[in-house]
């Protein structure tokens, strides 16, 4: 038997698990096929045809069909899923969270935007796809790759970005990928949404260090359990247009020595 009709073989036998599946979860969640639909941006007639094995999802809906239903992409595919079902150990604390998405006519995904008025409600509301797909939307075509959400964010605490910017997050599914140094969207239950740079990485059962690039702010450090969401900054847009840098003042430098005094400290207690 050829290699061509092995794989051949073994795509009908890959798909017949995910049409069961989708039947039996949506009714699970109590949706509706057109419920079901909305929620992960596809018309009902192809909830129909993906459930009576008439056509079969493409993988990146597959992916996103699992996330909504809060299962393991291969759970999703090669297990039959049912009341004797028990999902396999989630090593990843990120996986335990459902991403919210959409997509747009031509089937590509949006990125929703949460501006300052909806950032109260977006931590209730973040893994709700009703509310999610009420957000404001756009596509960028440089970002097709992953999934986005853009956030306004407020103050000037990561300057030179002043308040009313809008930062383009890049969904972060692992936490333990943050690279110290770089800049991030976190979501807490207590903060809320910030923009900062992370200073460790991520350990849910430990504090995870957040540092501001305007020294006149300290770092200070949130409960790894309290974390929600992490989006990697991969852009930003801005009405703000960058000005020369002034000449040093004794302010300035004054603070910027006091930070650096700080941080030395900080190293020294560490």
């Amino acid at each position: 038997m050829s290699i061509k009709l092995l794989i051949f073989l073994a795509i009908p036998n890959f798909m017949s698990k995910i049409p069961a599946n989708i039947k039996f979860l949506r009714k699970k969640k109590g949706l509706t096929q057109q419920q079901f639909a909305d929620a992960v941006g596809i018309k009902r007639s192809l909830v129909g045809a993906y459930e009576e094995e008439r056509a079969d999802p493409k993988y990146d809906l597959l992916k996103k069909i699992a996330l909504f239903f809060d299962v393991s992409i291969d759970d999703f595919i090669n297990e039959t899923i049912n009341e004797k079902w028990t999902p396999k150990p989630k090593g990843n604390p990120a996986n335990l969270r459902v991403l919210s998405i959409s997509v747009d006519k031509e089937d590509n995904e949006n990125i929703e935007m949460v501006p300052l008025k909806a950032s109260a409600g977006y931590l209730n509301g973040y893994a709700d796809p009703e509310y999610v797909a009420q957000l404001p939307k756009f596509y960028l075509p440089m970002f097709k790759q992953g999934t986005y959400r853009a956030f306004e964010i407020k103050g000037d605490s990561m300057l030179p970005l002043v308040s009313g910017t809008i930062i383009i997050g890049e969904y972060l599914e692992n936490w333990a990928d943050v690279k110290p140094a770089d800049t991030y969207v976190v979501i807490s239950k207590n903060d809320g949404i910030v923009y900062k740079r992370i200073g460790n990485k991520f350990k849910e059962n430990k504090k995870l260090k957040l540092i501001s690039d305007n020294p006149v702010y300290e770092p200070y450090e949130i409960e790894g359990e309290d974390v929600l969401e992490i989006w990697k900054a991969k852009g930003y847009i801005s009405t703000h247009f960058p000005e020369p840098s002034p000449e040093p003042t004794l302010e300035s430098l004054t603070s910027m020595m006091a930070q650096m005094q700080r941080s030395i400290s900080g190293l020294g207690k560490n």
